[in-house]
């Protein structure tokens, strides 16, 4: 059966000290990296479960050397795996559409592990439908872009990325090209420990709110 988009995961390796450092001090560094692993484990484990889509994961980072390392590998079996390049965010992220430009192209990040199949299909379907999808993030970023045509997310680089108005600013870059952009929900990227805890009380049974619990809550 004929790929009808790609899901793409920009994600970066959950090595201690390199991951998830807003995390602490409330978590270790290495308590830090494995609340990273378990993040990106549970998206990839949505994505699997997205018919009829091209599934790939444009990786940066020494994965030899990251939190549940053997079974993220083991996972990574199942996805296309390309490098991610450029000299910044912004320009990996277009980079990595342009990499798999052969389809219409719905790309997510590590941080966001309640996405759900449902989600992300309807993701597929609404970039499928207009020009472009956007789901903005709480914070003011965003968690998910859907591109029918990959090459516009050359738009991304004129975009300053884990800003307050990136989520704007990003919006704004695909009206600027005339492209319908179709809205997606709101969700909460995980940046603090506030939000691992508050997402992980969503997520009840998953690898996220597992690792999460690890970390000592404060002292009151």
């Amino acid at each position: 059966m004929t790929d009808r988009a790609c899901v793409l995961v920009v994600a970066k390796a959950p090595v201690s000290g390199l991951a998830k450092t807003r995390l602490t001090p409330a978590a270790t560094p290495e308590q830090a990296a494995e609340v990273a692993a378990a993040s990106l484990l549970d998206t990839l484990d949505a994505v699997l479960s997205v018919p009829r889509v091209r599934r790939v994961v444009a990786m940066t980072g020494d994965l030899e050397k990251a939190a549940r390392s053997a079974e993220l590998r083991r996972m990574l079996r199942w996805f296309d795996v390309i490098p991610q390049r450029g000299n910044d965010f912004a320009e990996r992220l277009a980079n990595a559409h342009h990499d798999v430009a052969d389809l219409p192209v719905v790309q997510i990040g590590m941080d966001t592990p309640q996405v759900t199949p449902w989600l992300l299909g309807s993701a597929v379907v609404s970039t499928l439908a207009g020009d472009a999808a956007l789901g903005l993030a709480e914070d003011g970023g965003w968690w998910a872009l859907g591109l029918k045509d990959p090459l516009h997310a050359m738009a991304l680089r004129r975009v300053p990325m884990s800003q307050p108005d990136t989520g704007s600013r990003t919006l704004d870059a695909l009206h600027d090209l005339d492209l319908q952009v179709s809205p997606l929900p709101v969700l909460s990227d995980v940046d603090t420990i506030e939000d691992a805890r508050r997402v992980a009380a969503l997520l009840p049974r998953s690898r996220f709110a597992a690792a999460v619990s690890v970390v000592r809550q404060p002292v009151s």
